[in-house]
């Protein structure tokens, strides 16, 4: 395996790390990656947005099946764009048995963000999948293998069963996941299934098995990684609690601090020495966005760093400009404030929110959005009383939540991150052509460090700026 990838670009948010953000990084020679998050949704909207620049287009014309590529066109694309105020589509959402147009516009939306980011240079490009996020696994990566994604990181979960996908997948061959399922008892169908053959339309040569780099936060789960997964494991992404989006929640009877965040201790670092020994190149994240910080890393023994929140707001980035602009001039006055949110993820993990007007980081703003689940890529999947899977979410309305056997007092505090983060890259849903969703920035505690990518009197920097700052040292 190729150690010269020093800097890993982050998978963020719902296409925040777009293929545009991804091609600048690779460009350069590292590893960019773009999120896997909701790609079947962007790619819906950016259609429904009448498609501006054509790169849709043009991803989906070098798709292999050209029939299922003119399937997705017809269904979304809009001349022109919508209306404003018109609402985008509503789309299915993910179950253990999808409707086949969800899961062709999962595999076509996959390939295209791949295959745009591979598109003009030769260096390798990542995609970033959350375990947790079950449902749409195995038609994304094998649209992502099919534009020749050259890695594939996953955490958010124990992603044991992804090294064996992507082996299946390499001839096209049928795979299997294990969905977790709240209350499934011995006996119970929690497989979830996908054929490649039900969809080709021509026979293909077979793929390349993409790289796989698993994200973890603790010692324990890098050596079950070793020891359980079905195929191989090629390296660690060991990311501390200072990083943004979701964080591990810390080990140990939960404590928080003065302001409600939780606290991490000694339990929660990762012992380098101990990863060393199990001989695979390791990139640490959380923290490393700095020259210093990428050279103390190299010093103990990492591969080298992966850094999410410098890229986050650079130009190329998928972030919305107002929020883009408004959090850099915020970090060069000192002026940002970063909070883990214990509660504000429908998952339970602590999830970092930068505080931001207009956001649902201002409790008003979160209080005024109706409790809506129509995106559903968090939802849990469980097993009803008369044993079928049933799905629910704690940020949809309390009383749903509580019929499906939630817990009432699991839904305090939760904000719907899947349409806040969609409303992030611009995309946001308007409903009944008044309420529009708002976003909600997630970013890591480096956000007040940004100001060291600004040359002297700009306002704004490029990938470009991030990469040689941070080898300058």
């Amino acid at each position: 395996m190729s150690h010269s990838l020093t800097i890993i670009q982050g998978g963020m948010g719902a296409g925040v790390s777009s293929w545009r953000l991804a091609r600048a990084v690779s460009q350069q020679g590292q590893l960019g990656v773009v999120s896997g998050t909701a790609l079947d949704e962007i790619l819906a909207r950016r259609l429904q947005d009448g498609d501006p620049g054509g790169h849709m287009r043009r991803g989906i014309d070098h798709f292999p099946f050209p029939r299922m590529a003119e399937r997705i066109w017809q269904a979304y694309y809009i001349p022109g764009g919508k209306a404003e105020s018109q609402s985008y589509l509503k789309l299915p959402m993910h179950s253990k048995d999808s409707p086949r147009e969800l899961v062709e516009l999962c595999v076509v939306a996959n390939f295209v963000e791949v295959f745009l980011a591979r598109e003009g240079h030769d260096n390798p490009v990542g995609i970033n999948y959350l375990e947790k996020i079950q449902l749409p696994h195995l038609p994304s990566i094998y649209g992502a293998m099919l534009a020749g994604v050259e890695y594939v990181l996953m955490g958010a979960g124990i992603p044991v069963k992804v090294p064996g996908v992507l082996d299946r997948f390499v001839n096209h061959e049928p795979a299997n996941y294990p969905l977790q399922v709240v209350g499934a008892q011995d006996g119970d169908d929690t497989t979830l299934t996908f054929v490649p053959r039900e969809l080709m339309e021509c026979d293909l040569a077979p793929l390349t098995r993409p790289k796989f780099l698993a994200i973890i936060a603790s010692n324990i789960l890098a050596t079950t990684l070793l020891k359980k997964s079905n195929g191989r494991v090629d390296g660690f992404i060991v990311e501390g609690p200072s990083a943004g989006g979701h964080n591990a929640p810390p080990r140990g009877k939960p404590q928080f601090n003065q302001a409600g965040e939780p606290i991490y201790g000694e339990r929660d670092r990762v012992d380098l020495e101990k990863l060393r020994e199990l001989g695979l190149p390791f990139w640490l994240a959380g923290g490393y966005g700095s020259p210093e910080k990428l050279r103390e890393a190299l010093s103990a023994g990492a591969a080298g760093v992966q850094v999410a929140t410098a890229f986050e707001f650079c130009a190329e980035s998928g972030l919305r400009d107002d929020y883009k602009q408004t959090l850099v001039a915020r970090a060069v006055s000192g002026e940002t404030r970063v909070f883990t949110d214990p509660l504000a993820s429908p998952t339970g993990f602590p999830f970092k929110v930068a505080h931001l007007e207009g956001s649902i980081s201002e409790e008003d703003v979160y209080l005024a959005r109706p409790r809506i689940c129509d995106l559903g890529y968090l939802r849990e999947a469980y097993r009803t009383a008369d044993g079928r899977v049933d799905y629910r979410c704690s940020g949809e309305p309390m009383t749903l939540y509580v019929s499906k056997g939630g817990r009432v007092e699991d839904t305090a505090g939760r904000k719907c991150l899947c349409n806040a983060l969609v409303a992030n890259i611009g995309h946001a849903q308007v409903r009944k052509g008044k309420y529009v969703e708002k976003g909600v920035v997630t970013a890591g505690d480096d956000l007040t460090e940004i100001p060291r990518f600004l040359l002297p009197g700009t306002s704004a920097y490029s990938a470009a700026d991030v990469i040689t700052r941070l080898l300058s040292g």
